[in-house]
C-alpha cells in the first residue's frame, strides 16, 4: 500500500503481521477441530496455541529459498512449535489458508469502509438539512438551467451513498466465506467438520461448493461494488471541484490553517482533496476488470488470480 493514500487502520489489515496472524489462527483452529475428531492428539493442538509464533523476516528469508509462502510460514511456525508441528496443516492445501485469510481481510476492510460510509452519510444528511432552502443555480450540460437548492444537491448524493452502503453490506456477506476442503476441494483428506469449525471461529460462512479455491465470482462482485462506490465518490468530488472554480465559487473545500495551495502562487486554494478522490476512484475502478477476469480459472484451480489479487486487493 502507498503510505500517502493509506490510513493506519486499513494498512494494518493488509500488513504481513496481520496476514500471518490470520494464517496462524486458521491453522490452530483447524488443529483444534482435528483433535476433536481424534485425528491428531489433543496435546498437539494445545502446543500450537501455546508455542506457536512467527517472524515476518524469517518467513521472507525461507520463502526466498523455497519459493512458496505457505510452506515458508509453516516452516517458521514449526521452528517454534517443535515436534507437534507435524500435525499442523494435515489434510489441508495452501488455498485453504490463503482464500480463507483473504476472506477475513476483505471482511475486516469492509467493516472499516462501512463505518466510513456511516460517517459520510451523517455529514451529508446534516449539510443537506442545513442547506434545505439555500438557493443555487441548477445546471444541465454545465449551463445555467432552473434554480435548485444546495440541500437537494447533497440529498441526491446522500441517497447514492445509502445505496452504496446496502451494496457493500451485501458484497461483504458474499465475500466472507471459508473453504477448508483440501486438494481440489473434495474433502478426501479432511473432514467437513474442520471447515465448519474454522468458519465459525473466524466469523465466516462455509463455502457451499468450492474447488480447490473459493469461486472468484464472489470477489468479482465485491470489487465491482467498490468500483460503483468509487464512482459515486468521484461524482461528489467533481461537483465540488466545479463549484469551487474561481468564476463560480459557490462552495469550497476545507482549507486548514497553515495549508498552502501553490509553491508559485500563494493566493491559490486548490480543491486537492476532491482531485485526489477523483484520481483514486480511477484506481479502484481499474481493479474491476482484473477481478472479472479472475473468475475463469483452469479446472479445479490455477494461480493466475493470485498475483492479481496481491496487487489490487490491498
Amino acid at each position: 500500500m502507498i503510505p500517502r493514500y493509506s490510513r493506519p487502520e486499513m494498512a494494518r489489515i493488509w500488513a504481513p503481521e496481520n496476514r500471518f496472524r490470520i494464517w496462524f489462527e486458521i491453522e490452530a483452529h483447524a488443529c483444534d477441530a482435528q483433535a476433536r475428531l481424534g485425528v491428531i492428539p489433543a496435546e498437539a493442538a494445545r502446543a500450537v496455541w501455546e508455542k506457536g509464533a512467527f517472524e515476518v523476516e524469517r518467513i521472507e528469508a525461507i520463502e526466498r529459498e523455497v519459493r512458496h509462502d505457505v510452506i515458508a510460514f509453516l516452516t517458521n511456525l514449526a521452528e517454534h512449535v517443535g515436534e507437534p508441528a507435524r500435525f499442523i496443516h494435515q489434510g489441508m492445501t495452501s488455498s485453504d489458508v490463503l482464500d480463507t485469510c483473504l476472506a477475513v481481510q476483505l471482511a475486516q476492510a469492509s467493516d472499516l469502509l462501512l463505518e466510513d460510509l456511516d460517517r459520510l452519510l451523517s455529514a451529508l444528511r446534516a449539510r443537506a438539512c442545513e442547506h434545505k432552502r439555500t438557493i443555487c443555480v441548477g445546471r444541465s450540460h454545465g449551463i445555467h438551467a432552473e434554480p435548485t437548492t444546495f440541500g437537494l444537491k447533497l440529498a441526491s448524493h446522500y441517497a447514492a451513498f445509502r445505496r452504496a452502503r446496502t451494496r457493500l453490506e451485501a458484497a461483504r456477506a458474499e465475500i466472507a466465506t471459508c473453504a477448508i476442503s483440501g486438494a481440489v476441494g473434495t474433502f478426501a483428506n479432511i473432514d467437513p467438520f474442520v471447515e465448519a469449525y474454522v468458519a465459525e471461529k473466524m466469523g465466516l460462512a462455509v463455502e457451499p461448493i468450492s474447488t480447490q479455491v473459493i469461486p472468484r465470482d464472489r470477489h468479482a462482485a465485491f470489487f465491482a461494488t467498490l468500483g460503483v462506490i468509487a464512482s459515486s465518490i468521484e461524482n461528489l468530488a467533481i461537483e465540488i471541484r466545479h463549484l469551487q472554480r474561481t468564476e463560480v465559487r459557490e462552495v469550497e473545500e476545507y482549507f486548514a490553517p497553515g495549508q498552502k495551495g501553490s509553491s508559485a502562487m500563494p493566493h491559490k486554494r486548490n480543491p486537492i482533496l476532491s482531485e485526489n478522490l477523483t484520481g483514486l476512484a480511477r484506481i479502484v475502478r481499474a481493479a474491476v476488470t482484473p477481478a472479472l477476469e479472475n473468475v475463469a480459472l483452469w479446472h479445479e484451480r490455477d494461480i493466475s488470480h493470485s498475483s492479481v489479487e496481491r496487487v489490487f486487493a490491498p
